[in-house]
């Protein structure tokens, strides 16, 4: 991350102070997006946290409503964008950055019931397969290994994310005993079958033809292919070295005096 200074971010009145900011690199590069789109730079500015920033941390809406931390991205987030543009790996990055800026690289959660440590600095973004990639273009296509259907998807992005959420939720309010979140999301990623790319097709392939065992292949080929942080790494308990951990988000991320 690279340090810059913006002038009382957020504001158009005379100012008096410079907040420090730094670059994020985003994992994608920047591939995924349109050339127009602020994001194609493969890179965006964010601010230092300032006790603004504590506002949104600690407001009860937020929390309850379960948008405390995009409250807090946009916040700090200094590159004119649009927040739901973002994948949701580029996301993972600025919100890793915003944790290191805020409250230092050193982050404690339970593992397996244990309390383990990790220096998040030394999270790295994945391998980009800049060979599956067309610029500008989010879009990937997959052989699924027992139908060999042929399917296209894409990254997806917080406002994916945002319309999956509201969607399972009112899933939920019909049949309180459904679980839809994995076929749900399913119809978001994948954008075409065969060639087919109305969003029926999509739905019906998903609910009455998406085997089980191409599913598991699928959403292995997508975790190793669509640009993110590598949330896996070697962390320390009580002296030991645990490797090979999957980094959890946790209560104590960006509370980190609320313990855990």
């Amino acid at each position: 991350m690279e340090q810059n200074y913006v002038t009382n971010a957020g504001s158009t009145e005379p100012v008096k102070t410079q907040i420090p900011t730094e670059t994020v690199e985003l994992p994608s590069k920047g591939y995924l997006y349109p050339e127009e789109n602020p994001l194609s730079q493969g890179k965006l500015e964010i601010k230092y946290m300032t006790a603004k920033e504590e506002d949104i941390l600690s407001n009860q809406n937020y929390i309850s409503q379960g948008t405390v931390i995009d409250k807090l991205l946009q916040s700090l987030i200094v590159t004119k964008i649009n927040f739901s543009d973002l994948t949701i790996g580029d996301k993972n990055a600025i919100l890793i950055a915003a944790r290191i800026l805020g409250y230092g690289a050193d982050y404690e959660f339970m593992h397996n019931g244990r309390k383990v440590s990790v220096d998040l600095s030394s999270l790295e973004n994945k391998p980009l397969r800049e060979d599956l990639i067309k610029k500008g273009t989010n879009s990937f296509e997959f052989i699924l290994p027992h139908t060999k259907t042929v399917v296209t998807f894409k990254a997806l992005t917080h406002g994916d994310e945002t319309a999956i959420d509201r969607e399972v939720k009112g899933l939920l309010k019909i049949n309180p005993n459904s679980s839809s979140s994995i076929s749900t999301r399913m119809k978001y990623i994948i954008t075409s079958v065969n060639g087919d790319s109305d969003k029926k097709t999509v739905r019906e392939f998903v609910d009455t033809a998406f085997l089980a065992k191409d599913l598991r292949a699928f959403r292995q080929y997508y975790k190793e292919v669509v640009p993110d942080v590598n949330m896996t790494a070697n962390v320390e308990s009580d002296g030991d070295v645990l490797e090979g951990v999957d980094i959890e988000i946790g209560v104590g991320f960006f509370w980190p005096d609320a313990g855990i």
